[in-house]
């Protein structure tokens, strides 16, 4: 299909890369995209940086929208009790193609009553307050974004950019949001079900340089050997006086923090690569394809192979050891 226009939908106290990433995505990809708010003019964002809004939502047809994606940021609580901009929110979204919104931009949509008995994300400090203030919506903030049906949500701020990309492969395929990412030089494009979280960012860090050893040696080569013994001897100390600071430090046993880089590392080269399971499999340190198929799902919830194929990309490295093709 052809691109359409993009409706997006800020106010005071918006997030203002909750709508220039979005933004610069569908721009990128051809797309006209419209600002509105309260009022047209200047609205400020959070970081005090004022967007010109192109035209009050007053004048805009809400049956005549196709996308529309509402910004989030601290003044959406303040938001929520414009009764106009909720009522368009309402009308548009009932409408429209499809409804999106970034991070702390569902409680809009929430208010307006669009999430009822959906299940959403949003930037994880926020998933516990929606949860609580609209007890009919199932959050649930381990992804970066969630399709249902034609509403969208997103976690925060950079994960706009996920979603708008995911958006246009929706609509364009899988090389048009790639090349966009391309010329926004996205390092990586990254799947709706990959977590708002690394493991570097859901653990605690290291507190000493043993341990920054020990860490730093797994996430270089998460298929390499680390087993108790080996990790002690890089940190210098005795397997049970090891286990026990890792323990305290980290927040959860080595054994387990490995387990989950090596989970890591195999969503990443299932989504980006065309090797198969069981090369993957010994790649990331599961040794058998079966091993790995029953601790991803364990982790993840599905399977390998379902996960590769709602997540691999059309455009993907080469299998390893496979020639690399002349641009």
């Amino acid at each position: 299909m052809q691109p359409s226009e993009v409706t997006c939908v800020i106010f005071d106290g918006h997030q203002s890369l909750d709508l220039t990433g979005p933004f610069e995505v569908f721009r990128h990809a051809g797309y006209a995209c419209a600002v509105v708010a309260a009022q047209a003019g200047p609205v400020r964002s959070s970081m005090g940086l004022s967007i010109n809004a192109d035209r009050p939502v007053a004048e805009v047809d809400p049956h005549g929208v196709d996308t529309v994606i509402v910004a989030g940021g601290e003044g959406v609580f303040d938001a929520r009790s414009d009764r106009a901009l909720l009522d368009w929110l309402a009308v548009a979204g009932a409408s429209a193609r499809r409804v999106a919104s970034v991070c702390s931009g569902a409680f809009l949509l929430a208010e307006a009553g669009l999430l009822d008995g959906r299940r959403v994300t949003t930037h994880w400090r926020r998933g516990a307050r929606l949860a609580q203030e609209y007890p009919a919506i199932t959050v649930d903030c381990e992804p970066i974004f969630i399709r249902n049906g034609r509403l969208w949500t997103s976690a925060g701020v950079t994960a706009g950019i996920d979603l708008a990309l995911a958006l246009v492969e929706d609509d364009l395929g899988a090389e048009a949001a790639l090349d966009v990412a391309r010329e926004l030089v996205m390092f990586l494009r990254r799947p709706g079900g990959q977590s708002q979280f690394s493991v570097p960012l859901w653990s605690r860090p290291p507190a000493t340089d043993a341990l920054h050893e020990v860490v730093d040696a797994i996430h270089t080569d998460p298929g390499g050997r680390h087993d108790i013994t080996s990790m002690a001897a890089v940190a210098g100390l005795s397997p049970r006086h090891l286990q026990r600071r890792f323990t305290r430090e980290i927040g959860l046993p080595p054994a387990a923090y490995v387990e989950r880089v090596r989970i890591e590392a195999a969503q990443r080269a299932l989504a980006e690569r065309d090797d198969p399971v069981e090369a993957i499999a010994r790649r990331c340190g599961f040794g058998t394809a079966e091993t790995l198929r029953r601790t991803f799902h364990r982790l993840v919830g599905v399977a390998p192979s379902d996960y590769r194929a709602r997540f691999h990309s059309a455009h993907v490295w080469p299998a390893a050891g496979a020639a690399i093709p002349d641009p």
